[in-house]
């Protein structure tokens, strides 16, 4: 069974991004996260991963779009 919530690590490693890449997502707002424990460890439900991940290449299509008209 797979977890429900990811670490911020494992983000990293799915897009492909740095550490501070992933913090920034998160500190922006951009990619919701939660923190949990006693040291506020980052966490992200697969699901928004996922429909983060649906944004962007909604918002890419939209961009290419938009070049070609121009």
């Amino acid at each position: 069974m797979q977890s429900r919530f990811l670490k911020l690590s494992d983000v990293q490693e799915i897009l492909n991004i740095s550490s501070p890449q992933a913090y920034a997502l998160v500190r922006s707002g951009d990619l919701p996260a939660i923190q949990v424990g006693g040291r506020g460890q980052w966490r992200i439900e697969r699901t928004v991963l996922e429909e983060y991940i649906a944004r962007q290449y909604a918002a890419t299509r939209e961009q290419v779009r938009e070049r070609e008209t121009h």
